[in-house]
């Protein structure tokens, strides 16, 4: 692990100080009454008129002290050798929109999209299960993710888990688990409050419900240099770690057991142009000065979107290597395991069918740097080596062991071209080679049977949530 420190010891205390001024002279902008009367409850000044919540600097820093000590407690992670990504599928991406992989069409995603992933899904890997991939725009937001679940139950072996995106879906998706044997049949999902400083309506509603549950609470956060936070990696810091700081005082106000967590996604502008990009070298070096900064302060690892959110708005070689740049950056300075991608683009709103393939094998290609080393007499091939001596009459190319072991030994990708890039013309042959294998998967799949009475009674919920929730 390269993890170059950012920060000295010198650095903590002001920093610091700027979180704890900022909690006391900013606070929060609160819209969820139990919040506010629990952190009132805990000393904070509440404003219920205007919702905002103000915690003085001794409430802060004693909070700061007993966090501080907890996570003393917690085990530490030995630094351990780098472990294969895992390869990337069918999941709970979400993606707003649709790259089809024929047509080249970029369009809001629909129901029958998500039908095309989850067959796509089942197939590749359907034994681990197919998850919420797309954000359904074709019916009502309010009853988004359970018209989701009922795709996934319908076409998928296993259905992963629909992401709630308001509390009151809930107890829907849990009526409609109970059906297939399926307990908390939801998924929790990202905390991403507003950012600066700002506990809005539907996401706190779901937080209380989080922290009442038990759940890990923290935020995950999206600030964006420059916009959100001041430019200056300092002040970036400043903002960051109060948002930081104050979801998780809100958390303990609701439940003083909750565990607490977090994950940080650092953003950048372009000032040319307004685009914010969260792969961008300075954008991830706020990212890591942030995690550091939280470390060093309250002794929590915060840790970092990694390969997924790349700039790159189209599937091609150039997407892949920017995911795979970012994961190791990312890797190389946090420790955290390799993460390459799952297919999304445009910093992780469209999703590609044709990128999932190339992220596959990025991915296998990722793992090598994960393999192990074994000095067996095998694998030595000391052998080979006498015979082949100085390599004037054969090579080891030429030998039984390399035959045999070369497909255990090298990456050897699909689609890719190892001998390097050889300009548009060969890329867009590759892309076409992986459309024509999502065709060629997509023609195996076979629908589970034996859910049409399971599903009636799904369907039967999702008329009843409609006429309660719309």
């Amino acid at each position: 692990m390269f993890a170059r420190q950012l920060l000295t010891d010198d650095h903590v205390e002001p920093i610091a100080e700027g979180v704890l001024t900022t909690l006391e002279q900013v606070g929060v902008l609160c819209q969820n009454d139990e919040i506010a009367r629990g952190l009132d409850a805990l000393g904070a000044h509440v404003d219920y008129a205007a919702e905002r919540v103000h915690f003085p600097r001794e409430m802060t820093a004693e909070f700061i002290d007993d966090i501080r000590d907890e996570f003393a407690r917690e085990p530490k992670l030995e630094l351990q050798r780098l472990r294969a990504p895992g390869l990337p599928g069918i999941g709970t991406q979400v993606a707003q929109l649709y790259l089809d992989h024929r047509t080249g069409e970029e369009r809001q995603a629909n129901q029958q999209d998500m039908i095309t992933l989850v067959k796509l899904g089942e197939v590749l890997h359907g034994e681990r299960g197919v998850g919420h991939v797309l954000s359904l725009t074709d019916c009502p937001p309010k009853i988004e993710p359970l018209v989701a679940g009922l795709l996934l139950t319908e076409w998928a072996t296993i259905p992963q888990v629909p992401f709630a995106w308001h509390v009151d879906q809930i107890p829907w998706l849990q009526e409609m688990g109970e059906i297939i044997g399926r307990e908390r049949w939801f998924s929790w999902g990202a905390v991403c409050f507003a950012h600066p400083l700002r506990l809005d309506r539907d996401t706190a509603g779901k937080y209380v419900a989080r922290a009442r549950a038990g759940e890990p609470c923290g935020l995950t956060a999206m600030p964006v240099a420059g916009v959100s936070t001041p430019i200056t990696v300092e002040g970036f810091v400043v903002v960051s770690s109060a948002e930081f700081v104050a979801t998780w005082m809100a958390a303990r106000a609701i439940n003083p057991e909750v565990p607490l967590r977090g994950s940080m996604w650092p953003g950048t502008v372009d000032m040319a142009t307004g685009a914010v990009s969260y792969s961008a070298w300075d954008a991830m070096f706020y990212g890591f000065a942030c995690v550091e900064f939280m470390r060093r302060w309250v002794g929590f690892t915060i840790p970092m979107g990694s390969g997924e959110y790349c700039d790159a708005r189209v599937p091609s070689l150039y997407a892949a290597l920017e995911k795979a740049y970012k994961s190791m950056t990312v890797t190389a300075f946090t420790g955290q395991p390799l993460s390459v991608g799952t297919g999304m683009l445009d910093e992780g709103k469209i999703m590609s069918p044709v990128q999932l393939l190339l992220d596959c094998e990025y991915a296998a290609g990722a793992g090598h740097l994960a393999r192990e080393f074994n000095p067996t007499p095998e694998n030595m091939a000391l052998d080979d080596i006498v015979e082949v001596d100085i390599g004037v009459h054969e090579s080891h190319l030429g030998t039984m062991r390399t035959a045999k072991r070369f497909r255990d030994s090298v990456w050897l990708p699909r689609f890719m071209d190892r001998s390097g890039y050889a300009g548009h013309a060969r890329e867009d042959e590759l892309l076409e080679k992986a459309a024509g294998e999502v065709d060629r998967l997509l023609a195996t799949y076979e629908k589970p049977e034996g859910r049409e009475d399971q599903l009636a009674e799904m369907r039967a919920i999702v008329e009843r949530a409609k006429r309660a929730l719309l």
